[in-house]
């Protein structure tokens, strides 16, 4: 069930403990409409608190701490903050300073790379995103799948003087309650971006362990706090900045038969001031489901919302990955028998004019192991909040995922059970989200992959177990110029690797369309390729429409080793899907990635390392 947060809840840790401790005292009537206090105790110290009871003589109040939590889940902490009339002035950081545990390598012919995390602990922060303030190109903020905390949460981090430092912390979406009571466990892809006022969001998956409850939920920066903390969305409330609670609610599910489940969220925001849809947010996720019987495994359609409200408020969840008689092949008990609805890995991206674009892989193909890459599109006009806005999909290219698939656990490299590796690294390899799409200020469309197309002898077997390097898996990119209706392409970025492995690529491209800015994970460099050491390579595609020329730099200051069994076991077999560069106003890119050197010592553990082209 998707549902847009508009009413306030009570705080996960409070409800079991306080129903548990009192409910033999029987129910009592709400302290305000919409929220009912079942506790004799804590309605009566609301009414003593609120001045409408007199307190008995030598009774005991209940603890502040738990009181401030009613007042503020009943509302009553925000009325007074409204009947105060107070004026409250804006925060405003402009430190550079860091917290805890910075470091940097340096000396390489790409620049420094400045570790972004800040954690002083050996915990592992992987799968990163990155965007830059269009109104401050200094200020970037950062995001981060981060354990320092324990199982995975999200961590943010940001930068007010173009990278050199950064400051980090861990998301603000612990209060949210499922309408089960129940409250996620842990934190999972997280998405960052701005608006065109230098708003900046954050948005994440919140999800219990047994898997029944999944939320897609979106905290809110103001402008002026440069995503130095997260805080409610709510603008009608002009104490916000103080609280976490509520946040902006894209998807919640709480399905006790286990069917559905929401994951791998990405979102933007419309930075265009010119746009007719200007400052709107738009998340994009995949919504899987075991029990609607169609498709092969779960069905699982790309799924998308929207916010006008600045974050607050999110339109109920449609499909639109929609189907396509050409290129979607019907699967045993499909309702539609060409529906697009085995995908995975939507990313949204916003042209000049408003236009909403969203890229996916799909799997309704009839050949193993090809795949492809598909795009849908909103137009301006459109209300995109209704399914009937959305038009294509069109394809933009066939997925050759011809790396070698694993069927158990490998216990040297840590490659999983059911995934594709690239021997010797462990690294789960999914084309299902190595896809980014881009645009310029002509609207015109850039989307980076990368395959196994050009995979050979002996790598090629499709089983992890006996296939050897080297692997030679290879970065492309294609272009539309007539809003993804058509696409040219792929053309092969990476010709000067060899047969060597570059996978897991982002692209962005400048405003001018001149120059498209690929990063991607590069086995070329020494004898990586054998030993599984890597590095980040920077490509520049200039005239990537025309008579291109594509020039690379190593960014990494040196190559990181292999993560296995034998030097992490916790983390081994895990990297992230995905990488991530953005370009400033003035085409300057921007890139974060997921490295396993060590800052000092010997041990091998996944931190976030920033660098610029």
């Amino acid at each position: 069930m998707s549902r847009s947060k508009t009413r306030l809840l009570l705080g996960p840790a409070l409800v079991p403990v306080l129903v548990a401790a009192f409910m033999f005292l029987g129910q009592s009537q709400p302290a305000i409409p919409g929220v009912t206090i079942k506790s004799k105790v804590i309605q009566a110290e609301l009414n003593y608190e609120l001045g409408k009871a007199k307190r008995p003589k030598w009774a005991q109040p209940v603890s502040s701490g738990v009181m401030d939590t009613y007042l503020q889940a009943t509302g009553i902490t925000a009325k007074r903050a409204a009947q105060s009339k107070a004026r409250v002035a804006p925060v405003r950081i402009g430190s550079t300073n860091t917290e805890g545990c910075a470091h940097t390598f340096t000396g390489g012919l790409g620049g420094n790379n400045t570790r972004v995390n800040q954690d002083c602990s050996l915990r592992r922060q992987a799968e990163q995103a990155i965007a830059v303030n269009p109104t401050n190109r200094r200020n970037l903020i950062a995001s981060q799948n981060d354990s320092r905390i324990g199982y995975n949460h999200c961590g943010f981090d940001w930068s007010f003087d173009g990278g050199v430092h950064w400051g980090d912390a861990v998301d603000p979406f612990f209060q949210f309650t499922f309408d089960d009571f129940r409250s996620g466990d842990f934190c999972s892809d997280p998405t960052v971006t701005f608006d065109s006022k230098g708003n900046a969001f954050l948005g994440g998956l919140s999800l219990s362990l047994d898997g029944v409850n999944s939320a897609v939920l979106v905290a809110r920066s103001d402008a002026g706090i440069n995503g130095a903390f997260y805080h409610d969305p709510d603008q009608s409330d002009p104490f916000h900045q103080y609280k976490d609670t509520p946040m902006g609610v894209v998807a919640a599910d709480s399905d006790p038969t286990g069917c559905v489940a929401n994951d791998k969220e990405l979102m933007t925001a419309d930075a265009n001031k010119g746009s007719p849809k200007a400052d709107n947010v738009y998340m994009v996720w995949t919504r899987f489901d075991f029990c609607t019987g169609e498709g092969v495994g779960a069905h699982s359609p790309i799924y998308f919302s929207q916010s006008t409200d600045g974050g607050f408020t999110w339109s109920a969840g449609i499909e639109i990955s929609g189907s396509n008689t050409q290129f979607c092949t019907a699967f045993s008990g499909e309702s539609d028998p060409n529906a697009c609805d085995q995908d995975q890995g939507g990313q949204p991206v916003v042209g000049p004019d408003g236009t909403v674009y969203v890229a996916f892989n799909n799997g309704n193909t009839p050949t193993f192991p090809i795949n492809q890459y598909m795009v849908v599109k909103c137009l301006p006009g459109s209300d995109c909040s209704q399914q009937s806005s959305w038009k294509g999909p069109k394809k933009i290219s066939d997925d050759i995922a011809a790396e070698p698939f694993n069927s158990v656990f490998d216990p040297v490299t840590g490659c999983p059970a059911g995934r594709q590796c690239i021997p010797p690294n462990g690294y789960r390899i999914g084309d299902f989200a190595w896809g980014s799409i881009s645009a310029d200020s002509s609207g015109r469309l850039y989307f980076v992959f990368a395959d196994g197309r050009n995979i050979g002898p002996p790598c090629d077997t499709l089983d992890y177990a006996t296939a050897d390097p080297p692997c030679n898996v290879d970065v492309f990119y294609s272009f539309s110029t007539d809003g993804g209706a058509s696409w040219e392409g792929p053309f092969l970025v990476t010709a000067n690797g060899g047969e060597t492995a570059q996978w897991q690529p982002w692209g962005a491209v400048t405003g001018a369309g001149n120059d498209l800015w690929i990063a991607y994970y590069d086995r070329k460099y020494g004898n990586c390729e054998f030993t599984g050491c890597n590095d980040i390579t920077l490509a520049r595609v200039n005239q990537p429409r025309g008579s291109k020329t594509i020039t690379y730099t190593r960014l990494t200051t040196s190559s990181m080793p292999n993560l296995v069994v034998a030097n992490n076991p916790v983390q081994a077999g895990f990297i992230g899907d995905y990488m991530w560069v953005t370009v400033d106003s003035k085409g300057l890119p921007y890139v974060v990635w997921a490295d396993t050197r060590s800052r000092g010592g010997t041990a091998v553990d996944e931190d976030i390392y920033f660098a610029t082209g």
